[in-house]
């Protein structure tokens, strides 16, 4: 694909979000369901089913997928693709690279051993390894609009408001 099949394709999106931003606002779901018989969910990612369970750090035996690692491989996704259409916009040229990201945790804090260790990430790092001659400015210009285009690096870089709800059944 390039940048002129690219436009073609968004076009009609964009000129529709335009003229009825309504429309461009889209509740994204994630479903999973809870293991009767183990510490694990089934999360339903639309592709297939991954069943996440306990990083061996948190007693898991490794066979199961880790949420937290599910959180990098999102922002790897995300990044990858938002940096290859943005590339594809601009006209640039790259002829492959990698998608890396990378993630402090303190299992101190999800286990509740130490109250002032922190539950969650502490630090997270992205980085790209590109196949390209293009000058530096332009790889400036494309790092920058992956950062401000990719939605998983914006909602980690300002997190949303959230909120937890609870139903139980009999």
């Amino acid at each position: 694909m390039d940048a002129e099949d690219l436009r073609a394709m968004q076009a009609p999106l964009k000129e529709k979000y335009r003229e009825n931003a309504e429309s461009a606002v889209i509740t994204l779901t994630a479903r999973g369901g809870l293991d009767d018989a183990a510490i694990a969910c089934n999360v339903e990612t639309g592709k297939a089913l991954v069943k996440a369970g306990l990083h061996p750090a948190t007693g898991g035996d490794g066979s199961l997928a880790c949420s937290g690692n599910m959180l990098l491989e999102a922002l790897v996704a995300c990044a990858g693709v938002t940096l290859k259409a943005v590339a594809t916009a601009l006209g640039m040229t790259l002829s492959g690279g990698t998608v890396t990201a990378e993630g402090d945790l303190d299992f101190r804090g999800t286990l509740g051993v130490a109250k002032d260790a922190p539950v969650g990430f502490r630090a997270i790092r992205l980085k790209f390894d590109l196949m390209t001659d293009e000058p530096a400015e332009r790889i400036a210009t494309l790092t920058k609009l992956t950062e401000r285009y990719c939605v998983v690096f914006q909602t980690l870089n300002s997190p949303p408001q959230l909120s937890l709800d609870v139903e139980t059944h009999v």
